[in-house]
C-alpha cells in the first residue's frame, strides 16, 4: 500500500493528511508545539488516535517515542554520525539504509524490505512516498516516517533561521 505526504508543509506545530493510493484521506497529523517535548498525534479518518508521538526531553539528539493503544512499541533516535543523517528504531527489529535527506531509503527488518520511501514527482503536489510491503505493520511505519521527516524538517528550519 502507497502513501503520500506532501514535502515541506508541515511540523511539529502543524496539522497534516497523509493520502492514500487514490489520493484520499487516510491518517490526519496534528503536532503540538508550545509543551514540554514536541508532540504529534496520528488520527485514522475515524478520528481514533492510531499514534501518540513524544520527544524525549534533555538530550543531546532528537529521540521520540511512539506509543500505539498506549503502549510503548518504537523509539527512533537520531545518531551522531559525521555527513550520514542515521536513525535508530528501538523496538522492532528495524533498520534504515539510504539517504534520508532525500527521501530516497527503505527500512529493513532483518534483510526484508518492510517500506520504500521516495520521491514522487508525478503525485499529489511535491510528495514524497512510503510504499509499505506489510499492511499490519503500516501504522507504525508511517509514524517512524513522520517522525524523521519532522526531525529533517526542524533541523532545516533552525539552519534556514541561524
Amino acid at each position: 500500500m502507497k502513501y503520500y505526504i506532501k514535502q515541506k508543509v508541515f511540523s511539529f506545530k502543524d496539522q497534516f493528511v497523509v493520502k492514500n493510493e487514490a489520493e484520499q484521506d487516510a491518517y490526519y497529523v496534528e503536532g503540538k508545539l508550545f509543551t514540554l517535548g514536541s508532540k504529534l498525534h496520528i488520527f485514522n479518518t475515524d478520528d481514533e488516535e492510531v499514534l501518540y508521538v513524544e520527544q524525549k526531553v534533555w538530550r543531546f539528539l532528537p529521540e521520540f517515542e511512539i506509543y500505539q493503544k498506549g503502549k510503548l512499541v518504537a523509539t527512533v533516535k537520531k545518531e551522531f554520525r559525521f555527513f550520514k543523517n542515521d536513525y535508530s528504531i528501538i523496538g522492532p527489529d528495524w533498520n534504515i539504509e539510504g539517504s534520508v535527506m532525500a527521501h530516497n531509503y527503505v527500512i529493513k527488518e532483518r534483510e526484508k524490505v518492510v517500506a520504500e520511501i521516495s520521491k514522487e514527482w508525478l503525485s499529489w503536489g511535491d510528495s514524497y512516498v512510503i510504499d509499505i510491503q506489510n499492511n499490519d505493520q503500516r501504522e507504525l511505519l508511517l509514524g517512524v516516517v513522520i517522525v524523521i521527516d519532522c526531525v529533517i524538517s526542524a533541523n532545516r528550519n533552525q539552519g534556514a533561521s541561524s
